[in-house]
């Protein structure tokens, strides 16, 4: 089936919008794979260096450039739960190399810190920019121009989007991107979220907060609820990085191991030297990237993606906007209730049809372009199934359900959650925002309240203990952007809005910082552009002022006379304790030139 009208009207905006960037960057990624295999380019002291601790058949075959040779970026490390089985993946990947007929070496290694970490902390400061620092460090590794092709091993928050940047950016090789999965399900993400309201409330101690948070992130794999991590293995699926089924599939299986095998093969039958060449810039066009945004609207997946999709799509010379983002929210329909959009975790999502049943249902309705390239070859019908293990440890594929196993967890396109999307722009007097209502009650989705001003999210959380946040507010949190502090995540916020809304309070969130992937119930207006610190409206509000955020018109705006708003002075705030410790000295650099969160609050594509 062809694409919806709509689909197809949203997307031809993004061609036309995209064409005087996007055509430079094809005949960059055309000029650069026709100079055919890199290798034979290197002098000869260049490529000693590149295989000197390769075997005797392996120097062979490359020095003569008669095999493929597959690099792999890797985002491992044995801290992190998600990022943890990756240790064991560039063996088998060399294997499966090896029995294709190729070569494969690991190019390089990128950092992946963990938003869960740091959440509250210093070092979350440095968060967002670690997705463009990922993006350099890949692009350090494959600067030896040594490889054929690439696999991509990450899962988390901004490790898979730094990763695709470097993907495009390298966009003459093919690339595969290859799951580590979620880990197994622990303590329900509800019940985790119970403890951590009576934590707030001082109705349990640590010892018990500990000991859910424990069993809730309790082994190897991305964390069970849908935020950014498991959005982002739904975007690299439903774009077509990912072979079909991979996504959700728990580490230390057979089937995982089968997965990550069966990529590496193909990583190295797409490459030039094959009749299937598929080179990343010219996989990834404007329909893939507008599949991406529909799948994001059509699970309810995390607003960091806003921020995220625009400086991936970037990368391909692609200039997504968050009209676009918003416009195609009320055209696709909510098919999944995952944590904190619902009760279910993606294990339960995986069971009740998965990817394969999530897209199917789309495509009945021309809400995805079907006509894509992807690393498994032409159209998305082919991701329309279920893994499973054959025989010799191979993958064997069978056709998702007719019918979704929980209707509870993941509908029917006939029957959706509900007929829009989860995430919206919102413009005003105030600039533009972003929200997330997938898991708002539609009576929040308008709250009308006077502003309470903090400069940081620590300011509410003392006014919060000191019983201050009586009544109906909106809290502004302000000087939290890129250009401020590197626009931290503002997480701990979650919990206690949400204890206040359930006390009868009308509350509700606007911000220039982030919220989680995980954020939900609370009505908040994120990622405020332009800046507190860039001279952005929101540093002029004061305390006081009636502010209205309407997400069914998509407007936020505060209620005061225009021309004395104009003319009031901006606020400032102490920012020097923002600078030093945990590395932030660093960062420096990445805060003065980084660009709105329309942009993508990114230093590459400011």
């Amino acid at each position: 089936m062809s694409a919806d009208k709509r689909i197809e009207a949203i997307t031809a905006r993004i061609v036309e919008r995209s064409r005087p960037h996007r055509e430079p960057y094809l005949a960059r990624v055309r000029a650069a794979a026709s100079r055919g295999v890199h290798r034979s380019v290197l002098s000869c002291g260049n490529l000693a260096h590149g295989f000197a601790v390769c075997s005797p058949a392996e120097k062979d075959a490359l020095a003569g450039d008669r095999v493929p040779n597959l690099g792999i970026v890797t985002a491992y490390n044995d801290m992190l739960s998600a990022h943890q089985p990756f240790e064991t993946y560039p063996a088998l990947i060399r294997e499966a190399a090896r029995e294709a007929g190729g070569v494969a070496q690991v190019a390089g290694g990128v950092p992946a810190m963990c938003d869960g970490v740091t959440q509250g902390q210093p070092g979350m400061e440095l968060s967002l920019f670690s997705r463009d620092l990922i993006a350099m460090a890949a692009g350090v590794g494959l600067s030896h121009n040594m490889f054929d092709s690439v696999v991509y091993l990450g899962v988390c928050d901004k490790i898979v989007p730094g990763l695709t940047i470097a993907a495009l950016t390298f966009g003459h090789l093919p690339a595969v991107f290859i799951p580590a999965g979620p880990m197994t399900s622990g303590l329900p993400n509800d019940e985790k979220a119970r403890v951590r309201q009576l934590y707030a409330e001082g109705k349990v101690g640590r010892a018990e907060l500990l000991d859910a948070e424990s069993k809730s992130y309790h082994g190897p794999g991305t964390c069970t609820f849908y935020g950014t991590a498991n959005s982002n293995q739904m975007l690299m699926e439903i774009m077509g990085f990912h072979m079909p089924g991979a996504s959700f599939i728990n580490p230390g299986t057979p089937l995982r191991d089968a997965l990550t095998k069966e990529a590496a093969r193909r990583a190295l039958a797409i490459t030039a030297e094959d009749n299937e060449f598929t080179p990343a810039g010219e996989m990834i066009d404007e329909r893939s990237i507008v599949n991406g945004v529909v799948g994001l609207h059509a699970t309810g997946g995390s607003t960091n993606h806003t921020l995220h999709l625009i400086a991936m799509a970037r990368a391909a010379g692609i200039l997504l906007t968050w009209k676009d983002i918003s416009d195609l929210s009320d055209v696709v329909p909510l098919l999944a209730r995952v944590y904190p959009n619902g009760l279910a975790d993606v294990n339960h999502f995986h069971a009740a049809g998965g990817m394969g049943f999530l897209i199917q249902e789309l495509l009945k309705t021309g809400m995805l372009h079907d006509d894509v390239r992807t690393v498994y070859g032409q159209g998305l019908q082919a991701y329309t199934i279920e893994p499973r293990l054959g025989g010799n440890g191979t993958v064997h594929r069978e056709p998702a359900p007719k019918v979704s196993h929980d209707p509870k967890v993941l509908a029917s396109i006939e029957a959706p959650f509900q007929p829009t999307g989860g995430l919206k722009m919102l413009t005003g007097n105030i600039g533009k925002a972003v929200i997330k209502i997938s898991a708002v009650k539609p009576e929040r989705h308008v709250i009308e309240a006077p502003a309470k001003v903090f400069h940081d999210q620590q300011e509410l959380n003392v006014a919060f203990k000191n019983g201050e946040l009586t009544g109906d507010f909106i809290a502004v949190v302000r000087f939290q952007g890129p250009k401020a502090n590197g626009m931290p995540e503002l997480h701990k916020l979650t919990t206690v809005l949400g204890i206040l809304q359930d006390r009868g309070q009308r509350v509700a969130l606007l911000t220039d910082g982030r919220m989680s992937g995980a954020s939900g119930k609370v009505p908040a207006a994120i990622h405020v552009t332009p800046e507190a610190v860039d001279n952005g409206p929101i540093g002029r509000i004061r305390e006081g002022d009636t502010i209205r955020l309407d997400a069914a018109n998509g407007t936020i705006e505060v209620l005061v006379d225009a021309a004395e708003f104009a003319a009031r002075p901006q606020a400032a705030a102490d920012l020097s304790g923002n600078e030093f410790g945990m590395g932030r000295e660093l960062f420096a650099p990445f805060r003065a030139i980084a660009g709105p969160a329309d942009h993508g609050a990114s230093v590459l594509f400011a």
